[in-house]
């Protein structure tokens, strides 16, 4: 089954057929895959009021058992962001009391950043619909398909240099 890349690749391949273009196969379906994917994604957390950034604090706190609690720094490195954007993500969590910052008893300078019950309560609502909804996009490929794309995007993020861990 052709699809637009297909298409584009063949154009091309008859345009510039001394360019080996087979690697806008992958990064161009990677980019149409990324919008489509993000869309459904983003649909879900905002049937629970939320947008990917807080669902993934949300998450990570949710997924770091008890006490629920983490470090600011450890919720960067978690997500993956700069200090000043995970600041914004929890002042706005903090503001709809779906996080409290608590101050460390050994170091009044650092905080803790902990799920309160409303958070508790969203991020349980939350969870199992952005799991179905991620079912759903892999309802088409078999668990062989899956198991070779996991495998073939480990294998290009550890060539890119991501660093497992």
């Amino acid at each position: 089954m052709a699809d637009h890349l297909d298409r584009v690749v063949a154009q091309w391949g008859a345009e510039r057929p001394d360019l080996d273009v087979s690697p806008m196969e992958v990064f161009g379906r990677l980019k149409r895959l990324y919008r489509l994917v993000d869309a459904e994604l983003n649909r879900t957390f905002a049937e629970h009021g939320l947008d990917a950034p807080s669902f993934d604090v949300l998450a990570t706190l949710k997924r770091s058992g008890p006490p629920y609690r983490l470090t600011p720094t450890g919720l960067m490195e978690s997500a993956m962001v700069t200090s000043g954007a995970i600041t914004q993500r929890l002042d706005r969590l903090e503001a709809r009391g779906l996080v409290t910052r608590i101050r460390s008893d050994q170091d009044r300078r650092s905080c803790y950043v902990e799920l309160t019950p409303e958070g508790h309560a969203l991020i349980d609502r939350a969870l199992p619909d952005h799991v179905a909804n991620e079912h759903r996009m892999l309802a088409g490929l078999d668990e062989a398909q899956r198991t070779a794309l996991v495998q073939g995007m480990r294998a290009l993020l550890a060539n890119l240099g991501e660093v497992s861990g």
